[in-house]
């Protein structure tokens, strides 16, 4: 079956992760990405988590964001390699960047240039703070995004302060944006006949995501502040409580749940006990409530809970580990995690996060060692064997 983008092509610059993450994902729905780096490689290859996969230039962080997509070495300094991108510009679909503002154009491939080669490219820019505006020239990184976007201020305890939270949020949330930008752009030029230029600012692609806490501050004038793993319900009962092997989230929200834990924690006195006769009053009397809640879950553990409560009713989820929930049973019986077989042994990757009836998204191969498809490309735009090997002893490419 045919995969949505199978017949698109990207000419990708992008490094590190925002970026990488928006080509993957349009890369398992079957567009060819070529992925264009220095001759050394983006130091993303190498990221200090294992000395073996840095020395092969195959860091778990580039795997994980770089599979289906071919790799072209260059040296953009030089005119030579200049000319191969205009080239390249010329037939495909897509240029993706996320260097400094005004990085591109200094090089002479920027959008007015490589738009005027190709009226049908889209070209999607992404960095920290968008194109334009006061702030446009300095540099986004993911922290400094969580920080600024108001991630921060509204994570972690009042106890030990703003947290940031345990993954890229802010960079992973930025390419999921330019995907959808991408996807909005290529669906309008099959109307338009017309390529554009697509800005995503890291800063405003997190705050997208932050909807609702803008609605409560310019609705009502509600600042939310550190509240821990309280749910935004508000609700006492949608909190991380004490167990008998450590901890379990309880994500009980509305009177049919609360009345299913009460019940399944063998406490329905609570029940008609006016200290805990609506939301209100439950919130009014959270250190009382929490008390009888975890002196009942103090008598199993997290897994069992898990299984008692949610057959009962009330919705909840004990800690799982990375390494634990890529075998948990709903995520096998739904194939969500990609596995390849490689020189390397079996490795497991994420996928796409949906599912398609009709050529869904599907990893093909793992990312590609540094310019390991370089005489491929070149000789897809017209380059002999001879003058491949001229463009690499000039260290072109």
């Amino acid at each position: 079956m045919t995969r949505p983008f199978e017949g698109v092509k990207i000419l990708d610059f992008t490094q590190v992760l925002a970026g990488p993450y928006a080509s993957y994902q349009l890369a398992l729905l079957g567009a060819d990405v070529i992925k264009v780096e220095r001759r050394e490689g983006e130091d993303m290859r190498r990221t200090p988590l294992s000395r073996e996969w840095a020395d092969r230039g195959l860091a778990p962080a580039f795997q994980a964001v770089n599979g289906n997509k071919r790799s072209l070495t260059l040296d953009l300094q030089k005119p030579e390699a200049i000319a191969i991108v205009k080239k390249l510009a010329a037939s495909v679909d897509v240029v993706m960047e996320n260097f400094r503002p005004g990085v591109m154009d200094k090089l002479g491939i920027g959008y007015e240039a490589l738009s005027a080669i190709n009226p049908k490219l889209i070209y999607c820019a992404v960095s920290g703070f968008g194109q334009t505006g006061p702030d446009r020239l300095r540099p986004g990184y993911d922290g400094k995004m969580q920080a600024l976007s108001g991630i921060m201020a509204i994570t972690g305890h009042p106890e030990t302060g703003p947290t940031r939270a345990g993954f890229a949020v802010c960079d992973v949330l930025s390419g999921a944006t330019a995907a959808f930008g991408l996807s909005s752009a290529l669906y309008q030029r099959d109307r338009t006949g017309k390529g554009q230029l697509i800005d995503v600012s890291m800063l405003e692609a997190t705050m997208a995501f932050l909807s609702g806490q803008i609605a409560d501050w310019s609705v009502a004038g509600h600042r939310q502040t550190l509240s821990g793993n309280q749910a935004v319900s508000r609700r006492t009962t949608a909190n991380l409580f004490k167990c008998g092997d450590g901890h379990i989230l309880l994500a009980v929200n509305n009177e049919k749940q609360y009345r299913a834990l009460m019940s399944a924690l063998g406490r329905e006195d609570t029940l008609s006990d006016p200290r805990f006769a609506d939301w209100f009053s439950r919130n009014e009397n959270e250190p009382a409530l929490r008390a009888i809640i975890e002196a009942a879950l103090a008598a199993r553990p997290a897994r069992e809970w898990e299984t008692i409560l949610e057959d009962a009713g009330a919705p909840c989820a004990s800690i799982w580990k990375v390494e634990e929930v890529i075998d948990h049973p709903q995520i096998k019986a739904r194939g969500a995690i990609q596995q390849l077989d490689t020189q390397y042994g079996r490795l497991r990757f994420a996928g796409s996060g949906f599912k398609l009836a009709h050529g869904g998204g599907r990893l093909d191969r793992m990312a590609p060692e540094l310019g390991a498809d370089t005489d491929a490309v070149l000789g897809e735009l017209g380059f002999d064997a001879a003058e491949i090997a001229a463009l690499r002893a000039r260290e072109i490419v």
